[in-house]
């Protein structure tokens, strides 16, 4: 069929409008250079995302990690699990601030980014980019941590679908060199409310939750291992401030002598953790070096 003048322009003119369209439209997310680093960010500019390999990722032991024994030991077995190919499990980690949630999962890749250990960190408002970022790892040989850092929800946001979906795999299989380790101060990673509760219904002298509940809890419920953490006692947090202490060379009897002024540090900040104890510690030293 013989084209109109009339139909001719406008073919003309629809495709200058799709070259428009597609010089503004964001590319497809390209690989990074996998050999630059063995942590990497999830970072998205201008319409446009990326993995940013990390110049410089933060190595912290897991002989730094102290009182947080069973934690540690429990994901750091399924870490293990995980780089050995075997069946091993998404994993969150909740509880009280400052008590190394975090520092923890950055550990694990000091401790076994030799055996091909990687990390992402993927901060919450990107997580609905997580299937394509499960697309661009999926056929590499490395095994990748997707990292979450103080994770929650209000309601109705996207991101919560879009992590609900990558846990159970929606329609596509999970990558089986992808897990994700996620901390958060809510253990069920949305706000609950006291009149949720008015939604339980007693059937047979059995309690069950509201749909409200049910839901909340769905998403918590997605990752195969739960690890808890408390604030620390007086004593725990002695330890790890010494801990700290010894690690910037002070001597004995200058350790000993901070104690006081740690319970003070901590009474001032209003908690007890690894945290307000490493930064302490770092005040202390640093007075010391100065002669004060």
């Amino acid at each position: 069929m013989n084209e109109t003048p009339e139909l001719a322009a406008l073919l003309a003119r629809a495709e200058r409008v799709l070259e428009r369209l597609e010089a503004i439209l964001p590319a497809p997310p390209e690989a990074p250079d996998w050999h630059a680093s063995t942590a990497f960010r999830w970072r998205r500019r201008n319409g446009r995302a990326a993995l940013e390999a990390v110049t410089e990722p933060h190595r912290i032991r897991l002989s730094d990690l102290k009182d947080v024994d069973e934690q540690k030991r429990r994901i750091e077995q399924n870490t293990r699990q995980f780089l050995a190919g075997r069946h091993a499990n998404n994993v969150l980690l909740t509880g009280a601030r400052g008590t190394g949630k975090s520092s923890l999962i950055k550990a694990l890749l000091t401790a076994h980014a030799k055996r091909g250990l990687r990390l992402i960190e993927v901060d919450k408002g990107d997580l609905i980019d997580l299937p394509d970022i499960v697309d661009l790892v999926r056929d590499r040989p490395e095994r990748f941590i997707l990292f979450c850092d103080d994770l929650s929800f209000e309601e109705g946001e996207a991101a919560y679908k879009a992590l609900k979906s990558v846990l159970d795999g929606s329609v596509a299989a999970v990558a089986d060199n992808v897990l994700i380790y996620a901390t958060s101060n809510r253990r069920h990673l949305m706000p609950e409310y006291m009149d949720e509760n008015l939604q339980a219904r007693h059937v047979d002298g059995e309690v069950h939750p509201g749909e409200a509940v049910e839901e909340k809890i769905s998403l918590s419920e997605r990752f195969g291992l739960w690890l808890s953490f408390y604030p620390f006692s007086q004593d725990e947090y002695l330890h790890v401030v010494a801990h700290w202490l010894k690690q910037f060379k002070l001597p004995a009897d200058a350790i000993e002598s901070a104690r006081g002024e740690a319970l003070q540090w901590a009474l001032m900040r209003g908690s007890r953790s690894g945290r307000v104890a490493w930064q302490f510690a770092r005040d202390y030293a640093g007075r010391r070096e100065g002669g004060e």
